[in-house]
């Protein structure tokens, strides 16, 4: 049986299968038996139509499913047994300047920001305006690393997948306590913040007026810098709101400051001055006994 190149570009499914695979046209040739030449020509839409026993090994030794169905009926057969990416599905292919595929393998992603761009070294430890930078930065880019790769796409899978919930567990009744989950891994982010009274700081009468203070956002390192910690602060404000709080104070310092200001919170006018209490120092109170330095 033949695939009828009308229904589907199979050149083009091939490469999106390599790329989820992480192989290249050589590796995916190897694991199917199927020579790297007639891969390629597959993959460029030349020779004609590919044999159906051919396609089925390539999708199958890149982990894809190939199924054949009549309309509106469950699948007549599968050649390989592996949960796979169906068959005609779009698939996005950036070509260089030269009009050349990129290696469908590299996950190619487009470049905002001198940082994207592995190539801009200069980028991250100090900075020049666009006409003195000492190479031309393209417009994409992908990394060759394969460990960088994996990590990229598990970091990208995580994002996806990541929950978030208030729970009141382990905190007083006046704490607010919210959490990012990843299914099977646990806990990867949490906030936590506190109700104080306005009239009890401000000395006066308002109805018992309270506010709330955010005491920290934390984030798995392996997770940073993909809204997580932004996603916890909407979830509180939406909470707040639901419980008729209007507004949230937060102390913060060095690249927290940016993160808060992302997440809506703005720059008082006043900041409050650090003070703390040592009371091992403070008239009437006994010294705390210290342990001998052995012990310590």
């Amino acid at each position: 049986m033949g695939i009828s190149g009308d229904a589907i570009d199979v050149g083009a499914v091939l490469r999106d299968l390599r790329r989820r695979a992480d192989l290249s046209q050589r590796e995916l040739a190897d694991r199917s038996g199927v020579p790297k030449s007639t891969l390629a020509r597959i993959e460029a839409g030349r020779g004609g139509e590919p044999a159906f026993r051919t396609v089925a090994r390539l999708v199958g030794a890149a982990g894809g499913e190939l199924a054949i169905r009549l309309h509106g009926e469950p699948p007549l057969g599968k050649f390989a047994d592996s949960g796979g990416v169906p068959l005609g599905m779009p698939v996005d292919e950036p070509r260089d300047e030269a009009d050349r595929r990129y290696p469908a393998h590299l996950d190619v992603r487009r470049v905002r920001t001198l940082k994207d761009w592995p190539g801009a070294w200069w980028a991250h430890s100090y900075t020049l305006p666009q006409r003195s930078w000492p190479l031309r930065v393209p417009e994409l880019t992908y990394d060759l690393d394969r460990a960088r790769r994996d990590r990229r796409r598990w970091r990208q899978e995580a994002r996806a997948r990541v929950t978030f919930r208030r729970t009141g567990e382990d905190v007083p009744a006046t704490s607010w306590r919210f959490v990012a989950e990843l299914p099977g891994a646990g806990p990867v982010g949490e906030l936590r913040a506190h109700e104080r009274s306005v009239d009890l700081l401000l000395g006066d009468e308002l109805d018992d007026r309270r506010e709330v203070v955010l005491e920290g956002v934390v984030v798995a390192p392996d997770l940073r810098f993909l809204g997580i910690g932004r996603r916890l602060v909407e979830l509180l404000a939406k909470e707040m709101a639901r419980a008729g709080l209007r507004a949230a104070h937060a102390v913060a310092e060095f690249g927290n400051v940016d993160f808060l200001l992302a997440c809506g919170f703005e720059l008082r006018a006043s900041r409050p001055s650090a003070l703390m209490l040592d009371v091992r120092g403070a008239p009437g109170v006994s010294p705390v006994p210290q342990p001998p330095s052995s012990a310590r």
